[in-house]
């Protein structure tokens, strides 16, 4: 079935169809094209959203970035800002695949169209011309024929006129004989046009025509091929970046899945216990006896304070702060050896400032290290360069290097201290404490307390406990810290650890982050069955303590 077979007389309808075909492909482009700038403004209003709400600054020194809740969230914008690549991917794929190809051959399918038309449109005007000679051949014929016929006439009615003379019916009778003579002529050549005619029409619809339908049925057939093709491609484009915009859901919902209320609670505590005792009983001050009281181990002894009885000022002011919990307070001076800061928050920031600078007395080691290597080959090879122009660096270093220790035995002697005085300074608040709570556990499993028993009983090891000083393991964790793993992180690809000093890890994997990259690409990890090594930092999604 074919068009010059069965539709060898519809060109107009063919001219119609073929150009609906090609307008219905510049149709499809500009709906694409239009699905494009709508995926392109998505994922810009997604990259807008992910930068108002991502910090501008680096959030690992922000208290709030401790919190697992908000490095969900954090981890939810970053994953928003993958999808919104995706949907930019999307759009490039549809723009080249679809609208710049589609236009391009949609361009060429119209020349190809333009050409055939032209093509028919020459054989319909030679058909044309050849019909129009076979007209004229024809009339030529017919009007010399009455034009012999007449002479005809006129030659018999003269002769058989007894007026007319002789010349006269020999002329006329020539005159018959030529229109006779005439009429033969365009006889044959009417007969030649007409043979003619019937080969140029037979040519036109049997062989002529039929070639043009089908060089334009095959040209229309490619057409709707490539718009099937195009059809594929919107959906397939679609379906490329799905396992992608997976792995985005698919690292939302793990977001959600690691927060932790109540590591967020230890956190809280972490951040913000002081390690101040809780204010003690106010005592009873009796100004109706003048003579002097001598201070009793019940509530209304004198306090602590001046020799008269009465409260030390300054005692009353160490206390207001504490006993008043939501007053407001006054902002304390900054000292350098954080002083002005809760026991346990010095101990943690002098902590904090240890380990940076021990960070950065590494870097300066390394740095000097790699500065006497270069030395080294300087001077075993002049014209690679001068060794005496790496001496100001390396004095520099240096310099950085006895800087950095001796502030590491500053902050070191500032935190022994403040260990010192929190051991010094237990609370007697958290026996009294305990007792409480065992009284109130009392209460509730007895429902009653008998008249006269005691407040609370414990035994001499739970007794011998309380007195044990609440920090006295904060040495051993100490030196277990500088050890432990500073973060953790998951292999986004699989390596193959084959070099020395390197590490194989499997996609998805979650190894422990013991160092982190110092700027060569590398990074030193820990497998939860063991084994420590160095695998590419590019193959890792890192998230630090």
């Amino acid at each position: 079935m074919d068009w010059g077979t069965e539709l060898w007389d519809q060109f107009d309808d063919v001219e119609r169809h073929t150009q609906w075909g090609l307008d219905l492909m510049e149709k499809y482009v500009k709906f694409v094209k239009e699905r494009t700038e709508i995926e392109q403004a998505y994922a810009k209003q997604l990259r807008n959203l992910v930068k108002k709400y991502l910090p501008k600054r680096n959030t690992r020194e922000d208290p709030e970035s401790k919190f697992c809740q908000y490095q969900a969230f954090l981890q939810v914008v970053k994953e928003l800002n993958d999808f919104a690549g995706q949907r930019e991917v999307v759009a490039e794929n549809l723009m080249t695949r679809i609208c710049v190809e589609l236009s391009k051959h949609a361009q060429e399918l119209k020349q190809e169209r333009k050409s055939h038309f032209q093509e028919g449109r020459r054989a319909q005007q030679q058909l044309e011309n050849s019909f129009k000679q076979l007209e004229n051949s024809k009339r030529k014929f017919e009007r010399d024929c009455r034009e012999a016929e007449k002479a005809m006439l006129v030659a018999e009615k003269l002769d058989q006129d007894l007026n007319a003379t002789k010349a006269d019916v020999e002329k006329a009778k020539q005159q018959a004989n030529l229109r006779s003579h005439m009429a033969e002529e365009s006889k044959n050549e009417y007969a030649s046009f007409l043979q003619k005619f019937n080969r140029d029409q037979s040519q036109f619809y049997f062989l002529e025509m039929p070639q043009i339908f089908n060089k334009l049925q095959e040209m229309d057939e490619r057409r709707t091929v490539r718009l099937k093709e195009g059809y594929g491609i919107f959906s397939e484009t679609e379906r490329q970046v799905m396992p992608i915009i997976g792995k985005c859901l698919d690292g939302m919902k793990a977001a959600a899945d690691s927060v932790n209320e109540k590591n967020d609670s230890q956190v809280l505590i972490e951040l913000h216990k002081s390690g101040f005792e809780r204010p003690g009983d106010v005592d009873f001050e009796d100004f109706s006896q003048p003579i002097n009281r001598t201070s009793s181990d019940s509530s209304l002894g004198t306090p602590r304070g001046t020799l008269d009885g009465r409260l030390d000022p300054r005692l009353l002011g160490k206390n207001k702060g504490k006993r008043w919990l939501f007053s407001k307070k006054n902002k304390p001076v900054i000292t350098e050896d954080f002083s002005h800061l809760p026991p346990e928050q010095r101990r943690k920031k002098l902590q904090q400032k240890i380990e940076e600078r021990n960070r950065e007395l590494q870097k300066e080691i390394d740095q000097r290290d790699a500065l006497n290597k270069m030395k080294d080959v300087y001077q075993k090879t002049p014209q690679m360069g001068d060794p005496a122009s790496l001496e100001p660096k390396i004095s520099e270093t240096l310099s950085n290097i006895e800087k950095l220790r001796l502030e590491i035995q500053k902050y070191e002697s500032w935190l022994a201290e403040a260990e010192r005085r929190m051991l010094s300074n237990r609370p007697e608040n958290t026996l009294r404490y305990s007792c409480h709570l065992d009284h109130t556990t009392t209460l509730n499993n007895n429902g009653s307390h008998e008249k006269g028993s005691p407040d609370a009983t414990h035994s001499d090891d739970s007794q011998d406990a309380l007195n044990q000083p609440i920090y006295t393991e904060f040495d051993e964790d100490f030196e277990e810290d500088l050890a432990s793993p500073i973060g953790t992180c998951v292999a986004m690809y699989q390596f193959e650890g084959s070099s020395e000093g390197t590490i194989s890890m499997t996609e998805g994997e979650e190894l422990s982050l013991m160092e982190e990259d110092k700027g060569d690409g590398w990074t030193r990890v820990r497998r939860s069955k063991g084994g420590e090594g160095y695998v590419p930092t590019s193959y890792l999604r890192v998230t630090l303590n």
